[in-house]
């Protein structure tokens, strides 16, 4: 999967489309992930004491990655993401890094 908790992303698609945010939680079985205070979604919640109050809970609700892209921490614009093979040695296993497409920076 190319985006992970931590990075900054950029929403392309959806109601809150050219928002800007954190990713929170990634669902790779579902293909989904939450951005901090992006596609906020409202519960009721019924008091559980007696004399206590109901109260409206906001929580960022999962969205779909290909609604996402992930921003590159050095130029700061939304991109896309490719992988790069470093430290490829012979008897070490090869490592897989992400780097922006824009500007060849890598991500992590």
């Amino acid at each position: 999967m190319k985006i992970k908790t931590g990075d900054k992303v950029k929403v392309i698609a959806g109601k809150d489309a050219g928002k800007k945010g954190k990713i929170l939680q990634v669902f790779v079985e579902k293909n989904k992930a939450s951005v901090e205070g992006i596609n906020l979604a409202i519960k009721n919640m019924k008091p559980r004491k007696q004399g206590e109050k109901g109260q409206k809970i906001e929580f960022p609700a999962p969205m779909s990655i290909s609604n996402l892209m992930i921003i590159c921490p050095k130029c700061n614009k939304a991109t896309r993401v490719k992988y790069k093979i470093l430290d490829k040695a012979e008897n070490k296993k090869a490592k897989k890094s992400r780097s922006c497409v824009k500007c060849n920076e890598l991500i992590d």
